[in-house]
């Protein structure tokens, strides 16, 4: 028996991952979008995909607009000093005034050390613009070093198989896996426990057997974390991939 296939990720350009979803009372498509979430596009079972993604393009310029009000709206910016604590799995941030005219950024033996000028306060849009900038390269520096490899050793143990993977600063997502197995993971990965970042590395190699959230996809997951599937997922969900 061929099996119905109910939910799926799929990449569309300038709009990004799209979570598609077949609902039997859905009685037209539908664009869906929520914080954190992303956009997922409901279609009824008489649409084909094709159609359901021409229409999601038609309303591209909407979707943009409608995202960009929904992250403003649901964004509160951090203001980082010298009091700021933040820690990823290999550094911790320190801020400090420097006698410059410019933002220097310097990581090393742990330390993400980051100078402003003394004539401009900390709060200075410059400055925290400078700091968040500093924060997401040495993210970004650190998760291409580590996730890779990790991943590539979960996979061995769990007899995954995936084609590439890809850091990006994701904005509402921790990770995707495409219909051909390629994997995004979020730079911000790296501000979690290690068990979560296995979690949702595992979450991501599951995908590149179960396509959806399905029950088989959850027994998978399941196996794989020792029976902690939905504690962990409750347990990454306390987390946000946006700090500023």
């Amino acid at each position: 028996m061929k099996k119905r296939i109910t939910e799926k990720q799929i990449d569309i350009p300038g709009i990004g991952i799209v979570k598609l979803r077949r609902s039997p009372r859905a009685k037209r498509v539908n664009i869906k979008l929520k914080p954190s979430e992303g956009v997922e596009l409901i279609m009824p079972y008489h649409v084909s995909e094709k159609d359901a993604v021409a229409f999601l393009l038609s309303k591209k310029e909407w979707v943009r607009k409608t995202a960009e009000k929904i992250n403003a709206k649901g964004t509160k910016l951090t203001v980082f000093d010298e009091n700021t604590t933040f820690k990823s799995r290999s550094f911790q941030l320190k801020i400090e005034k420097g006698n410059r005219q410019d933002i220097g950024i310097y990581l090393n033996d742990g330390i993400l050390l980051i100078t402003y000028p003394a004539r401009l306060p900390v709060t200075h849009p410059g400055v925290q613009e400078g700091i968040r900038y500093g924060i997401e390269e040495s993210l970004r520096v650190e998760a291409k070093s580590f996730l890779p490899g990790r991943l590539a050793w979960l996979a061995r143990e769990h007899g995954f198989s995936f084609n590439k993977v890809t850091i990006k600063n994701l904005k509402s997502r921790w990770g995707s896996c495409s219909g051909r197995n390629n994997i995004n993971l979020n730079l911000h990965l790296m501000r979690l426990p290690d068990e979560l970042i296995d979690y949702v590395l595992l979450h991501e190699l599951c995908h590149t057997v179960e396509k959806n959230h399905g029950p088989q996809f959850w027994s998978l997951l399941n196996r794989v974390t020792g029976g902690r599937a939905k504690e962990l997922d409750k347990m990454v969900n306390k987390y946000h991939t946006k700090i500023y």
